[in-house]
């Protein structure tokens, strides 16, 4: 069945990214999908259009830039495009010590994961609250609730975004507008392997695939849920943190993300989704 809302989808091309977008092709609503490789991102649409049958339009550009945002909102001007539901899935993890990564990269990160997030939702939820209905659903992690050495700028930017989803749930009540944090713990994406984390604690048991995660953050979104953990391993994990010692959950969560020497400690797409 066709939908007439659209769909907007950062970081579209990512292991998470493909799985929302197949998820929301599969309940048939119209896409817009954005990404950095101009191949990849075509690949995708004809894909989903085949599978589908639904619309899906294309913005190449980057977000990890100053001014990416409002770029992408202008974009979206001059397509004449109403988005209905927005999906803030870009982001990425530098993983290892704090002082050894570049601080271009670290400026990089916020600006994907913090300032993209938060101008994409100042610049399209008052469309949606004057119109009476709108979702968003801004990827966090499991990683918002606690801190994570070794990937410590990774979290901290995913609890800014925690924290914004909640405040903003909030303001939006009795607007019809609801907004969402999905929150996935250690996902199949890509990022193990590319990371050298396939043999750490993370990634040993209870590894989740992204078509599990989009399919649980999608059904959250549509209920209203303001936060969507998915897994029973991930829920189980959050409710420890919550009432153990903290300093043994900071140690508990630097042993899990602490990287081989040999490791590349960069990929587009969150360890944690």
């Amino acid at each position: 069945m066709k939908l007439s809302k659209t769909v907007l989808i950062t970081g579209a091309t990512g292991g998470l990214g493909q799985a929302l977008c197949r998820q929301f092709a599969r309940e048939g609503y119209p896409l817009i999908i954005t990404g950095r490789n101009p191949s990849r991102l075509t690949t995708l649409a004809r894909r989903l259009q085949a599978a589908y049958g639904v619309e899906v339009r294309t913005i190449e550009l980057d977000l990890g830039v100053q001014g990416g945002a409002q770029a992408l909102c202008e974009r979206l001007g001059q397509m004449g495009a109403q988005v209905d539901i927005l999906v803030n899935n870009a982001g990425f993890g530098l993983g290892g010590p704090f002082v050894e990564n570049a601080v271009e990269k670290q400026q990089e990160m916020l600006y994907v994961n913090v300032h993209a997030v938060t101008e994409l939702c100042r610049r399209l939820l008052p469309g949606m609250i004057k119109r009476g209905w709108g979702r968003i659903l801004n990827v966090a992690s499991l990683g918002s609730f606690v801190p994570g050495p070794y990937n410590s700028v990774y979290c901290a930017s995913k609890a800014y975004v925690l924290s914004l989803t909640r405040a903003l749930a909030q303001e939006c009540r009795g607007t019809g507008v609801k907004v969402t944090a999905l929150c996935p713990g250690a996902t199949h994406t890509g990022f193990a392997h590319r990371a050298g984390m396939e043999s750490t604690l993370l990634f040993r048991v209870g590894v989740m695939n992204a078509a599990q995660v989009a399919a649980q953050g999608y059904r959250g979104l549509m209920e209203g849920k303001t936060v969507v953990i998915p897994g029973c391993q991930n829920k189980a994990a959050y409710f420890l943190s919550r009432f153990a010692p903290q300093q043994l959950v900071t140690w508990s969560s630097g042993a899990m993300q602490k990287p081989r020497h040999n490791a590349r400690r960069e990929q587009h797409t969150s360890c944690f989704g």
